[in-house]
């Protein structure tokens, strides 16, 4: 088909462009009709493909997580790794050991080391800034432990809803639905730990606050004294060993009869620099609930003085500001849990998660087959009878995760150019040059 552009628009738009490009002023245009042939072409229709996404996370300091419960591993590749930064196998290894399973009577009987290989990013004991590629083999998986759940739902587990989506399922351990994924996190998390420590000096720490109908009581440990050796004493991971034992003893008499509870894990942030964070869409307690909230098994989120706070009134609820005898701006109470409109107040951030039971229980339980078919369902595997004791590391990396990540695009953002003294407190390395402590704690 062919189009007349009208000779006056045409010359007016070249007058305003002020040159022609061809040689010649606008005016020798006059008059001229500009015949514009378009020929259509005959495409094939679009087909519409469904892509796997999901699986990276972070925007400065990004980690995607691969692999499979019962495939040949899982890891992760992170990228935005700052250079220079002391690292090696044994440092991931120490996280690592602590989220794997077969630690002890109450955790999943599977028996995995979870050793980790470092294939790339590492140079000399340092990271180079390039991808790091962290590889941790399965060698020990029991396929056939799956064969009635190949045909039949797990009630409350991802088997029918990744059926919904995908059209297709892993069968044999739940593919990326199982926690086992989480490892990848988890290595991605003891980095991102040593960062913070070095350049901020922050410290991440989570424990067990309830097991089932056991529940820590509110003020018995101090968030701001609380020690890694006092919460990695006891199996359970509670720092009071009074709790402790009955949250053990808890989970020892549902074990033995097939079945599984939940519980709830606290975590703090110490010593975490203030002005962490971004308005409206990405507030540092929104990106913390969905970060933990990504995690397998969990059902709930609380920050700060979270749903008892509703039962306050402004007065009672309110942290009222001070300044301490060093001259910094305070605030005596600690409701907001260290986060005020989004942006971190210096304070220490603290957040509960609620972890619910796991799905997957030796008791017969009523469900249907994947053709639609109703029937009884008694699932075998090795399962936690309670995720929250191996949960704690994930809770810290996922955590650790997002202070990185806001910690780089807070100095990209405000520490580029000199800051206000008056109302600013800039992020001060502990360690300054090349040459970092290779035994700098995690």
């Amino acid at each position: 088909m062919a189009s007349s552009l009208a000779s006056k628009p045409f010359v007016e738009a070249l007058r305003a462009d002020g040159v022609t490009g061809l040689g010649f002023r606008p005016s020798d245009l006059r008059g001229l009709s500009v015949q514009v042939a378009i020929r259509r072409r005959s495409c094939p229709p679009r087909r519409l493909e469904v892509q796997a996404i999901g699986n990276v996370f972070g925007n400065y300091f990004k980690v995607a997580t691969y692999g499979e419960s019962h495939g040949g591993g899982v890891g992760c590749i992170i990228s935005g790794c700052p250079p220079r930064i002391p690292l090696s196998e044994a440092d991931m290894q120490v996280e690592l050991d602590r989220r794997r399973p077969g630690q002890s009577r109450i955790t999943t009987p599977r028996k995995e080391t979870d050793t980790c290989q470092i294939f790339s990013g590492i140079s000399e004991g340092m990271t180079t800034g390039t991808p790091i590629h962290v590889f941790v083999p399965n060698t020990d998986q029991r396929g056939h432990d799956y064969s009635e759940m190949s045909i039949a739902y797990r009630p409350s587990h991802a088997d029918a809803t990744y059926d919904y989506k995908y059209g297709l399922r892993s069968v044999q351990g739940g593919g990326r639905s199982s926690a086992r994924e989480t490892i990848g996190r988890v290595a991605a998390g003891a980095v991102a730990k040593r960062i913070l420590k070095m350049k901020a000096g922050t410290e991440i720490l989570a424990y067990v606050s309830q097991v089932h109908k056991v529940v820590l009581p509110e003020g018995l440990v101090d968030n701001d004294t609380v020690t890694f050796e006092q919460i990695e004493s006891n199996i359970v991971r509670c720092p009071d060993p009074e709790y402790a034992q009955k949250m053990i003893d808890a989970i020892d008499a549902i074990r033995v009869k097939g079945d599984s509870v939940g519980g709830v894990v606290t975590c703090i942030a110490r010593n975490v620099p203030r002005g962490l964070g971004c308005p409206v869409f990405d507030k540092l307690e929104a990106d913390l609930a969905k970060a933990v909230l990504s995690l397998p098994a969990t059902k709930g989120f609380e920050f700060g003085s979270g749903f008892a706070g509703t039962f306050m009134t402004g007065s009672e609820h309110n942290d009222e500001f001070y300044t301490d005898k060093n001259g910094n701006i305070r605030t005596r109470t600690n409701r907001s849990g260290g986060i005020q409109g989004g942006i971190s107040n210096g304070e220490t951030i603290y957040m509960r998660i609620a972890f619910k039971p796991t799905s997957t229980i030796g008791k017969k339980q009523n469900t249907v087959t994947r053709d639609r078919q109703e029937t009884e369902l008694i699932a075998r595997g090795r399962h936690d009878p309670c995720v929250v004791p191996r949960a704690v590391p994930m809770v810290e990396a996922m955590v650790a995760l997002v202070l990185l990540d806001q910690l780089m695009a807070h100095l990209a953002q405000c520490e580029m150019f000199p800051v206000n003294p008056v109302l600013q407190q800039p992020v001060s390395p502990l360690v300054n040059g090349p040459l970092l402590s290779s035994k700098l704690a995690l």
